[in-house]
């Protein structure tokens, strides 16, 4: 029994020992529990690591070199890639350095050059070692698989947009900042050219030179860059703004709101007169100073781009800056009624655009230019053609004028004035050389020779025309003193305007002396019809030593005196609305008038005044004395205010607004 016990303490001591190693072991498990884990975490890498040495020797003595070959070229772009973010801050302001601005953007081009041409070859070189390791099993396929998913996203970046951002944009924005300093160069440089008179007679205006060229340089070398880069539209852009801009501005300062004034308010020749007299000159400045600038500089800043490239920035620059409406401005002209004042403002024209021609062919040649070229044929096509319609038709319109009434105060007609002014203006050495290379053209369009004697002949009908109507407007006054008169200013006017003129060396000086003698003519005619009258009315028969005695006498006198009287009241009451326009031929008419009639007055009144100056109603017979009548002639004949003077004209065959009334309007002739 003692046994059995023994056995069973011996037992439960083994139990107790077994319990307790089972609970150490029990806690050495659970401290062994993690670092199983991190174990059994290690095996894969563990596992790779030992794949190699599992691998075939030949496989893994020649992956070294594969590998090599591959890392080499890649670490080559991954130093040049971080070369370019070393540029950055090298490249924030131009205008600091401009050179050394330029020179670090070369630097990041080729750099970014380098990048383009070897990312490619990189990968490549990449994949061909893994492919080698996949092929001869010498990596896991869990890393080859990893690898196979970077090489796919270099590719996807190698091929897409992304390939032109390799710098991460760095070369855009330094463009960008290069287009900046380029507009700002052009911007501080550009300033509007003022347009000055010339101080002395025949001395060319003094323009300043445009500050620009000084910058040329700079602006070269930063299109060079740019447009290394794709940017010469953006160039072109930039420049053409700020110079059409810098142009309008000098043309805004010439005030020209007449360029934008409508066709009908062009029908007010005064005004046509001013704004082509100021078109003329602001054209030639335009072009002269202006666009002759631009021309220059455009060359000169775009040389190295080519003809092409420089012609068509100009053609740009001359469109928006405001050559067109120039034109346009002349077309409008060309639109407007016709007139004969507008024959000379065309003629204006045509001189303005002639004076330009070599200016305009060299500026505006090309086909750059071709809608500037196209509108200014046009505007001379219409100016010619305008011109010669008016000037063949003057004829017609002053035969039109004969079937309407004469001047009610017997003065010169406006169609008289006016067209023998207007002859002479034709003939002078400002329009004739004008008009006569004007018609030379027209007849060239039709095939036909232009000779001198044709032009002289038309203004020579014009004359001729004139004193057809003369003759015909004479015989439309029912007074034939008002009549006599008339003829006696016209032929007056005929020979003393025209004497020393180029139309009257054309007429001749026969034809000159025989108005003047029609003067002379008409001169004592209307005299003898009209106040010559009046001495006859005191006559002093039966008043000689009073042989009826003083009451007979006074009687003869007072009759005699009141028939004076009343002719004199009718004929100074008639003739008061009469005009003698020319100052030296009223004069002398008006003393004629006095020497025939106040010397016969005064011995009359000296003789047999008395006789009724005692009676009560002396006031009424003795109206006058020699002194108010001589006052009296000497108020005769004045013109009136002068209006602006004007004739109508007849259309005869629709050509001039559909048959509609029109004015030919000019000046009166200066009263001397």
């Amino acid at each position: 029994m003692d046994k059995g016990i023994e056995n069973l303490v011996s037992a439960r001591k083994l139990l107790k020992g077994s319990v307790e190693k089972s609970k150490a072991l029990e806690l050495s498990l659970e401290k062994t529990g993690p670092r199983m884990d991190e174990i059994n975490q290690r095996l894969p890498s563990l596992e790779v690591a030992i794949r190699p040495i599992r691998a075939q020797t030949d496989a893994l003595s020649a992956v070294g070199g594969h590998i090599n070959r591959a890392v080499v070229p890649a670490a080559a772009v991954l130093k040049v890639f971080d070369a370019i973010h070393g540029l950055e801050k090298s490249l924030s302001d131009p205008q600091l350095d401009l050179p050394g601005y330029l020179g670090v953007l070369k630097r990041l081009e080729e750099a970014l050059r380098f990048l383009g041409e070897n990312c490619g070859m990189a990968i490549q070189w990449l994949a061909d070692i893994v492919e080698y390791l996949e092929d001869h099993k010498v990596a896991d396929s869990r890393f080859i698989s990893g690898l196979k998913t970077a090489l796919k996203g270099l590719r996807e970046l190698e091929a897409g947009e992304e390939k032109g951002r390799l710098d991460g944009g760095l070369l855009e924005v330094a463009l960008d900042r290069l287009e900046n300093e380029f507009r700002r160069l052009l911007t501080e440089n550009s300033v509007p050219l003022p347009m000055s008179s010339p101080t002395l007679p025949g001395e060319q205006a003094c323009i300043a030179p445009s500050p620009l060229p000084v910058c040329i340089q700079k602006l070269q070398a930063i299109l060079g860059r740019l447009i290394a880069n794709g940017r010469l539209d953006n160039c072109i852009s930039i420049y053409v703004e700020v110079r059409s801009s810098n142009v309008r501005a000098s043309l805004q300062a010439l005030n020209l709101d007449y360029l934008e004034i409508s066709v009908s308010e062009f029908n007010n020749v005064a005004s046509i007169e001013v704004y082509i007299a100021q078109w003329g000159k602001h054209l030639e400045f335009a072009v002269k100073h202006l666009f002759e600038a631009e021309y220059k500089l455009c060359n000169d800043v775009f040389e190295r781009m080519g003809l092409d490239v420089w012609k068509s920035c100009f053609a740009k620059i001359a469109a928006q800056a405001g050559i067109l409406a120039f034109l346009q401005f002349g077309k409008m002209v060309t639109e407007s009624k016709k007139d004969p004042i507008k024959l000379l403002k065309l003629l204006d024209i045509f001189a303005s655009l002639s004076k330009l021609r070599l200016d305009f062919n060299r500026l505006f040649g090309g086909d750059a230019c071709a809608e500037i070229q196209n509108l200014t044929r046009d505007l001379i096509k219409r100016v010619i053609e305008g011109a010669c319609e008016i000037f063949w038709e003057l004829l017609v319109q002053v035969e039109l004028q004969r079937h309407a009434q004469p001047p009610a105060d017997c003065s010169i007609p406006r169609v008289v004035t006016f067209i023998t002014d207007y002859c002479n203006k034709l003939l002078g050495d400002d329009y004739k050389p004008i008009l006569t290379q004007v018609l030379v053209i027209e007849r060239s369009w039709k095939r036909e020779k232009f000779q001198e004697k044709i032009l002289v002949g038309e203004l020579l009908n014009l004359v001729k025309a004139i004193e057809l109507n003369l003759e015909t407007w004479s015989k439309g006054y029912e007074d034939a003193a008002s009549s006599y008169l008339f003829l006696m200013n016209n032929h007056w006017h005929l020979y003393k305007y025209l004497k020393g003129t180029k139309l009257g060396g054309l007429l001749g000086d026969s034809w000159l002396s025989e108005h003047e003698q029609y003067k002379e003519y008409y001169s004592a005619i209307f005299l003898r019809e009209s106040w010559g009258k009046l001495p006859a009315l005191l006559s002093r028969e039966g008043l000689i030593l009073f042989s009826g005695g003083r009451a007979t006498a006074r009687n003869l006198v007072k009759q005699r005196l009141k028939s004076f009287n009343e002719a004199f009241d009718d004929m100074y009451k008639k003739q008061s609305s009469w005009v003698i326009p020319d100052k030296d031929l009223r004069d002398k008419t008006c003393q004629v008038i006095i020497q025939t009639i106040v010397p016969v007055y005064r011995s009359y009144m000296q003789n047999y005044g008395p006789l009724v100056e005692q009676d009560p109603s002396a006031s009424k017979y003795a109206k006058y004395t020699a002194q108010s009548l001589e006052k009296m002639f000497n108020s005769l004949f004045h013109p009136k205010p002068a209006k602006q003077g004007s004739f109508k004209v007849r259309q005869p065959s629709g050509k001039f607004n559909n048959g509609v009334v029109e004015q030919y309007q000019t000046s009166p002739t200066a009263v001397k």
